[in-house]
């Protein structure tokens, strides 16, 4: 599928109106994601970066972060939607490209790993003349950064039959929510407050000492990519089915009231996803924008570009 025309980014942040039921990390999230990646960019990804994005950016990646959210309830727009997740079959607690990557009329490869696939192809190809013509690559540029983050958060690969976590309704504290909701934003925003002064800078800042410190050990592996691929967001999808069953729907059932001992026991999770989720953006960017010869990432089927 052809790219619809680029729009005016800021002015849709402005106009974007939220509805209820939604599919991302909110955006304190992907703002927490895109800055820490902006922090591990090469010279030669940082410099590339820069020139993709928006003006109104300011250079600053993770300001638009959340702009692929922000569009796609507009008509234009709404075709990217299915793109934002992936539905796994209920309770089965695992992923498969072929399997589940499709969109609900069955469209293969309209899921968040497909579109992942798909922009950094996308990307790699932004030196291509003819290719540029036919493709936006800022707008290449801030959907794969999205995608990395959401495809981070457990419920983005979640049960078909409640959409994600978004039909289970729950008790947040005292407020009423969907789960998905919950690991959208609501675990963000509970620690925002408790433990981080409100500032999302402040978690940004804790989350980067973790990686650094507790998680240094983990970092080469989070970055790797089989076979060299550029790419590769099916492991990170049966990571967060994984986590979706273990932590997301344990203890959460219709109803239920989910409050210190779920956030606490939570809390972990989310914050090292987004430290993942930071972390493989970098190391894609670093590979797509790397002055060597590319690799082009495949998937288990063909790549369709969107």
């Amino acid at each position: 599928m052809m790219a619809p025309r680029w729009l005016l980014i800021g002015s849709l942040v402005v106009l974007m109106q939220f509805v209820p039921e939604v599919r991302a990390w909110g955006k304190e999230g992907h703002y927490v994601v895109c800055k820490i990646a902006e922090a591990l960019l090469s010279e030669d990804a940082a410099n590339a970066v820069k020139a993709l994005l928006p003006e109104h950016a300011h250079g600053e990646l993770a300001s638009v972060c959340s702009w692929a959210d922000e569009i796609r309830h507009y008509h234009d727009w709404r075709w990217s939607s299915p793109l934002h997740y992936i539905d796994t079959p209920d309770f089965r607690c695992n992923y498969e490209y072929c399997r589940d990557c499709h969109d609900s009329a069955g469209v293969a490869d309209r899921c968040v790993a497909g579109a992942i696939y798909n922009y950094t192809q996308q990307l790699a190809n932004c030196n291509n003349p003819s290719f540029k013509e036919r493709h936006n690559m800022t707008e290449a540029l801030l959907f794969l950064s999205h995608f990395m983050g959401d495809i981070h958060q457990p419920l983005h690969v979640g049960f078909t039959g409640d959409l994600g976590g978004n039909t289970i309704i729950v008790h947040w504290y005292r407020r009423k929510a969907n789960l998905h909701h919950v690991w959208d934003s609501m675990i963000i925003e509970t620690a925002l407050k408790e433990y981080y002064g409100s500032q999302i800078e402040n978690m940004t800042q804790a989350i980067q000492r973790n990686i650094m410190d507790d998680w240094s050990d983990d970092v080469a592996h989070w970055e790797s990519c089989i076979s060299n691929a550029m790419v590769c967001p099916d492991p990170y999808a049966t990571e967060s089915v994984r986590l979706a069953c273990k932590f997301a729907y344990k203890n959460a059932t219709p109803g239920s009231t989910l409050s210190d001992a779920y956030f606490h026991s939570r809390l972990p999770v989310v914050e090292k996803r987004l430290a993942q989720g930071g972390v493989r953006l970098a190391a894609t960017l670093n590979r797509i924008f790397a002055p060597s010869i590319k690799l082009y990432s495949t998937t288990e089927g063909s790549i369709h570009i969107i």
